[in-house]
């Protein structure tokens, strides 16, 4: 049965990443996912993160002994404090650059550790995501797998301004300087084996490596959550809602969002619901309540709610309410919401370009093309009116996009995957090596 088997052999593996976090989000949300399916299924496996994130880990897994955390230390803090004057795409790039690679620098200490004491099988790095950015886990002794990797993507051809001139000079400068750093700090181009979402994402990789990369989706979805829900019924008075999951930043564009439904409340009934925090809520709610759409409760016809950040739980709860999801980020490598949505029977409307056009297809959402911004707007009014006016095609498409998510994209497939690529690694790994030493007894 999918998901619930347990490996015949003894595997022993390290995940090492910067953080693991639901609460972060993102690309934070990966190693979580693989340790938390493997700890459940038996597979001896430890964790390495940043101590940032030991407060919800120790509430989801009380004294685990199996998690080991990097401990900030004075460069951290002061590349932090630095970052914080910086627009966020530049800091990432530098101040981030400086401190993630710091942070890898401890955690490969702590993986050395874990390694000498109990025999570890397979190290695997599954963030950053960034095809780009050097790995410092090499010269290990074991098989290392970094991966799924997921970007090179900018902002559509229309939207280069949201960028800027100085973000876009430091990214060039950045890529040009990952060259000569994969080359300094090697650790992509000893690993064995490199996972990639995509081609785009394949295409930014040193080009010695192409012979040992592996095509692995890089989101998932977590099933028992989002998906194998009864829905409430809706009754005949019920308005269509529409909701957007993430954080309020301006690449998200939510601003169009709210123009596309002041629009689309004008030619059919409908609410939107918007659960998330960032930098740009407060301007995005004055929009809403100059345009008297602003509600601070469940939302009516024509009605605009935010709700704020919201726990995994309440976010599931809050879509399955809903009619569909709307997403209109502008450079969404990924979108592990767009995978919620379709494991709990909701269409979407996103924009088509990066991550969600890797997800989505005709039989359950919507993309729209991000030729300008009127266009993108206007594409997302007629799809949620569409959508609104018609509860038989919400339900197709959910329908749809369920079936989907379940084949291809379930953790639980994910991790069945991921094994297998663990052990052709130890196999490759131990045909080159001589006959090891008896292992030591697991803690």
């Amino acid at each position: 049965v999918k998901g619930t088997q347990f490996v015949n052999e003894v595997l022993r593996i390290v995940i090492v990443a910067e953080h693991a976090s639901f609460r972060f989000g993102g690309e934070a949300a990966l190693p979580l996912h693989y340790f938390r399916v493997m700890r459940r299924r038996g597979v001896t496996v430890w964790l390495v993160v940043h101590a940032r994130t030991r407060n919800e880990l120790s509430e989801l897994f009380p004294d685990d002994p199996h998690i080991l955390y990097v401990e900030d230390t004075f460069f951290h803090r002061l590349t932090d404090r630095l970052g914080a004057w910086l627009p966020a795409r530049i800091e990432s790039f530098t101040t981030g650059y400086a401190r993630r690679l710091a942070g890898q620098c401890t955690g490969k200490r702590l993986v050395r550790t874990l390694i000498d004491e109990f025999q570890i099988d397979v190290v695997h790095q599954p963030m950053p995501v960034s095809p780009r950015e050097p790995s410092m886990m090499f010269g290990l002794g074991v098989p290392v797998i970094i991966g799924p990797m997921n970007g090179n993507i900018g902002f559509p051809p229309a939207f280069r301004s949201y960028q800027g001139h100085a973000v876009s000079a430091v990214l060039g400068l950045g890529r040009l300087a990952s060259r000569l750093l994969n080359r300094l700090i090697p650790g992509k181009l000893l690993s064995a084996a490199l996972l990639v979402a995509n081609d785009r994402t394949k295409n930014a990789l040193p080009p010695q490596v192409h012979d040992r990369v592996i095509r692995v989706v890089e989101n998932g979805v977590d099933f028992s959550l989002w998906g194998n829900q009864f829905d409430t019924p809706k009754r005949a008075t019920d308005v269509p809602n529409f909701v957007f999951l993430g954080r309020l930043v301006g690449w998200k564009a939510v601003e169009l969002l709210l123009l596309a439904f002041r629009s689309a409340a004008a030619q059919a009934p409908m609410s939107l619901t918007i659960v998330g925090d960032g930098p740009e809520r407060d301007r995005l709610e004055k929009t809403c309540r100059d345009w008297g759409m602003l509600t601070h409760d469940a939302p009516k016809d024509g009605e605009v709610q935010f709700t704020g950040w919201r726990s995994q739980t309440e976010c599931a709860a809050l879509l399955r309410r809903s009619s569909a999801l709307v997403l209109t980020s502008l450079m969404e490598c990924g979108g592990a919401v767009i995978l919620e949505a379709m494991a709990a029977n909701r269409p979407v409307i996103a924009t088509d370009w990066g991550g969600p056009a890797d997800y989505l297809d005709s039989s359950c959402g919507i993309l729209v093309p991000p030729h300008d911004a009127a266009s993108l707007a206007a594409g997302f009014t007629v799809a949620m009116v569409r959508l609104a006016q018609s509860p038989d095609l919400c339900e197709q498409m959910g329908q749809a996009g369920y079936r989907k998510a379940a084949s291809l994209f379930d953790w639980e497939v994910k991790v069945d995957r991921v094994l297998d690529i663990y052990r052709d690694a130890i196999k490759v790994h131990a045909s080159a090596r001589p006959t090891q030493p008896a292992r030591r007894s697991m803690p």
